[in-house]
C-alpha cells in the first residue's frame, strides 16, 4: 500500500511537470507564430535553421497541446484513481513512443529520401521569396551566417530569385572563404562555384552527427522517461479496484 501511494504521488508530480512544460511550449509556439523574428534573434541560428524545415510555431503549439493533455490525464487519473484516464494516458504515450521510434528509423535509414523531399519543398520557396520577403530573407541570412552555409543544397538554390535578379550577385555567404574567414565580393556564380560552400541541410546534418552522443543521450533519456511513465500508469491501472 505504501509503495502504491508513493508511485501515485510521483505520478502526480511527474505529470504536473509535463503539464507545465505543455503550457510553456504552447506559450512559445504562440509567440513564434505571432513574432517569429524576435524568437530567431534570441535563440540564434539553430532556431532559424529549424524554421526552414518545419513551421516551428505550429509544431510547438501542437506539442504543447499534446503535453497539456497528457499532463492532465496523468494527474487526473492518478489523483482520482480513474482507470479510463490512466488507460488513455498510456495509449497516447504509446502512440507517441512508436511514432518517435519510427521517425528515428526513417531519419537514419532514409536521410537521402528526406533530403530530396525537403529539397522539393524548400528550394522553390527560396527562388520565389528570397530577396522579396523580408522575414524569410532575414531567417535565411541568419541561418547561413550562423552555420557558415549557402542555400539548402548550394548556391544554385538562389538562381532566378528576386535577390539575384535585382543585384546580379549571390548572397555573400555563398562566397565565404574558410581559409582566411572572409567573404569574397562580389559573389558571382563563378566565385560561388569556386568556394563550394556547403548547403545548410548538409551542414546541419554534420553538426548533429558531430554532437551525436549528446543528441543520442537526450533521445534515450526522453524514451526512458516515456517507458517509465507507461509502466507506472499501467501499474496504477492494474492495482486499482
Amino acid at each position: 500500500m505504501q509503495c502504491f501511494n508513493f508511485i501515485k504521488t510521483m505520478m502526480i508530480l511527474f505529470n504536473m511537470l509535463i503539464f507545465l512544460c505543455g503550457v510553456a511550449l504552447l506559450a512559445v509556439g504562440i509567440w513564434v507564430s505571432v513574432d517569429g523574428t524576435s524568437f530567431m534573434k534570441i535563440f540564434g541560428p539553430l532556431s532559424s535553421s529549424a524554421m526552414q524545415f518545419v513551421n516551428v510555431g505550429y509544431f510547438l503549439i501542437a506539442a504543447g497541446a499534446v503535453l497539456l493533455t497528457l499532463g492532465f490525464l496523468g494527474c487526473y487519473g492518478a489523483q482520482t484513481e480513474n482507470k479510463c484516464a490512466l488507460i488513455m494516458f498510456f495509449f497516447i504515450l504509446l502512440v507517441i513512443f512508436i511514432a518517435e521510434v519510427a521517425a528515428a528509423v526513417v531519419a537514419l535509414v532514409y536521410t537521402t529520401v528526406a533530403e530530396n523531399f525537403l529539397t522539393l519543398m524548400v528550394v522553390p520557396t527560396i527562388k520565389k521569396e528570397y530577396g522579396s520577403q523580408k522575414d524569410f530573407t532575414q531567417v535565411w541570412n541568419s541561418t547561413m551566417e550562423g552555420l557558415k552555409c549557402c542555400g539548402f543544397t548550394n548556391y544554385t538554390d538562389f538562381e532566378d530569385s528576386p535577390y539575384v535578379k535585382e543585384n546580379n550577385v549571390f548572397p555573400p555567404y555563398c562566397c565565404f572563404d574558410r581559409d582566411n574567414g572572409t567573404f569574397v565580393e562580389p559573389c558571382t556564380s563563378v566565385e560561388a562555384q569556386n568556394q563550394k560552400v556547403e548547403g545548410c541541410f548538409n551542414q546541419l546534418l554534420y553538426d548533429i552527427r558531430t554532437n551525436a552522443v549528446t543528441v543520442g543521450g537526450v533521445a534515450a533519456g526522453i524514451g526512458g522517461l516515456e517507458l517509465a511513465a507507461m509502466i507506472v500508469s499501467m501499474y496504477l491501472y492494474c492495482n486499482l479496484k
